[in-house]
């Protein structure tokens, strides 16, 4: 239980942390052909685990497997960044002007709201508000680790923006 709350906060925390690394022009400014700028990347990011932690905090159903049988999976397919995968439309960020400080604040609120749901609740417990699609249904404990690797992900991702901006 500790090893999750400290691997999600300090994954959650790293984001807001690199995010808060960019001025107010590099937010929005496109680092290179076919990238999402800072802005959109973090908006991904609020969506998708916004959305997330709502499923973890839905309906829910008594699980008939290992609780944690898709992390390493799930770990697998997101921390391979030879791979590209695209966003499912409804947390495909729009292209306009972001601003920082909501972004962040939206963030922190996500990262506690994780916070909570790790220490509040049943994490062996299957989510059925949402069915993953190349998983299907996620137990909390998954669902949590979605959010932790899906992040490290963009991470990843958000720090090459940042380096790219930076040295031009």
């Amino acid at each position: 239980m500790e090893k999750i709350i400290r691997e999600a906060d300090e994954t959650l925390s790293a984001l807001e942390h690199e995010l808060s690394r960019f001025d107010a022009l590099q937010i929005n400014a496109v680092p290179f052909k076919g990238s999402w700028t800072a802005g959109q990347l973090a908006e991904h990011m609020v969506l998708s685990n916004s959305g997330f932690l709502e499923v973890i905090n839905g309906p829910v159903a008594e699980t008939d497997k290992p609780a944690d049988l898709l992390v390493n999976e799930i770990k697998k397919d997101f921390l391979n960044f030879n791979v590209k995968y695209d966003s499912p439309k409804e947390i495909y960020p729009e292209d306009k002007t972001y601003h920082q400080p909501e972004l962040l604040k939206s963030l922190k609120q996500i990262r506690e709201g994780i916070s909570n749901a790790v220490t509040g609740l049943d994490l062996t417990k299957t989510c059925t508000a949402y069915e993953l699609p190349g998983y299907g249904f996620l137990t909390r404990l998954e669902a949590i680790y979605f959010v932790i690797y899906h992040t490290q992900r963009h991470l990843h991702q958000l720090k090459n923006i940042y380096s790219e901006l930076d040295t031009n």
